[in-house]
């Protein structure tokens, strides 16, 4: 079964089948972490993990599965997360919920603590007071805030460089207009004998090369705008219907995939051991910070998934002696946190969490 094919509680059994042992004995309560907390709206799944724990990645360790209710590897507002501990004093994490509606009537009972009644070993039960509410997929709290991804799950962020060589190209403007905006009207060719309806408008970027060993990892996709199909035929007359940037003769045509909808991630460090670099990032700048989508030199060959998290460390380069007068080359430091959303062949892109500064081009990334 490819890994695309797993189903979400498959995914999760995996990681803690493979990781749990490795991980459960280093796992670090986050300091002044609470005991139970409950979910509102607006919270991620990051958000909740950086409450509990020092090392938010580990979540998947530590998140105990409860089968008797509803949707046990997804969290919604209401939900109560509780601290607890194993026999051997480790800490777990566990979702409340009373699920006592109706069958096929798509409601649950949230769940809303009453008191708490100390209980051994510092631990704390909560009680539950039932209160019906719509409980739907859709409602599930996301890892990250999807306003900062999700442009970015349907359009190509790296091609190759026969992928837009095969692919239909803008010839020119109604009237002979070569530059083209929001509403435009024009001619396109090669789109082949089945166009569809609606395309993306895009351009060759710069390459991205591994710095170490110049390897090709991939080109840049530089997302231009969106076109309707209008008359079929050679050539096909397109109308622009969103504009990014300023369209010309010659940028490419690839057919608009389906709207995707937020993945659930969950947040783990990879497998195995990794070192990468960042490649470049989507705002074009050199120095970013939080927030910000990077590409890495690192892919699937590499063993990348979604929901990776690497660290980011500051690649200080080589310093002049002082007193030898030598090169020498100073050690990375470490300045903050990635995840991986999205994965290609031999490069990914991922958003950086937290920085405690700055981070920068050609800064390394590696397994936490």
């Amino acid at each position: 079964m490819s890994r695309k094919n797993l189903s979400l509680a498959g995914i999760l059994t995996l990681i803690l089948a493979t990781t749990a042992p490795v991980w459960a004995d280093v796992v670090q309560l986050a300091p002044n972490h609470p005991e139970r907390y409950i979910v509102v709206k607006g919270d991620t799944l990051w958000d909740i993990s950086t409450r509990f724990l020092k090392d938010p990645w580990r979540w998947a360790s530590v998140w105990k599965i409860n089968q008797q209710i509803k949707n046990p590897h997804l969290i919604y507002p209401g939900d109560v997360i509780v601290l607890t501990y194993d026999a051997e004093g480790r800490p777990q994490l566990s979702v409340l919920r009373d699920e006592q509606a109706a069958p096929g009537t798509g409601t649950a009972p949230a769940v809303e603590p009453t008191d708490t009644t100390p209980a051994p070993a510092g631990m704390n039960v909560v009680k539950l007071t039932p209160k019906a509410r719509i409980e739907s997929l859709s409602d599930a709290i996301p890892t990250i805030s999807p306003d900062a991804i999700v442009p970015f799950l349907t359009q190509p962020l790296v091609v190759g460089k026969r992928e837009l060589e095969n692919a239909g190209y803008v010839t020119i403007g109604l009237d002979d207009r070569v530059a083209l905006g929001d509403g435009s009207e024009f001619y396109a060719r090669k789109l082949g004998p089945n166009p569809v309806e609606y395309y993306q408008i895009f351009r060759q970027g710069k390459a991205l090369r591994h710095p170490e060993t110049g390897e090709l990892l991939a080109y840049e996709a530089m997302y231009l705008g969106d076109a309707t199909l209008l008359k079929a035929g050679d050539p096909s007359k397109l109308v622009v219907t969103t504009v990014k940037q300023e369209i010309v003769p010659t940028d490419r045509l690839l057919a608009a995939p389906k709207r995707a909808s937020l993945p659930y991630y969950y947040p783990r460090a990879p497998e195995k051991e990794v070192h990468g670099r960042i490649l470049s990032a989507v705002n074009g700048l050199e120095e970013f910070g939080p927030n910000t989508i990077v590409a890495i030199s690192l892919g699937e060959r590499e063993g990348m998934q979604e929901g990776h998290v690497l660290r980011i460390m500051r690649h200080a380069g080589k310093h002049k002696d002082p007193v030898t007068k030598k090169f020498y080359k100073l050690p990375d430091e470490e300045t903050g946190l990635l995840m991986v959303f999205r994965v290609y062949e031999k490069v990914s892109y991922a958003l950086i969490m937290n920085a405690s500064q700055p981070a920068h081009l050609l800064d390394a990334v590696q397994t936490p």
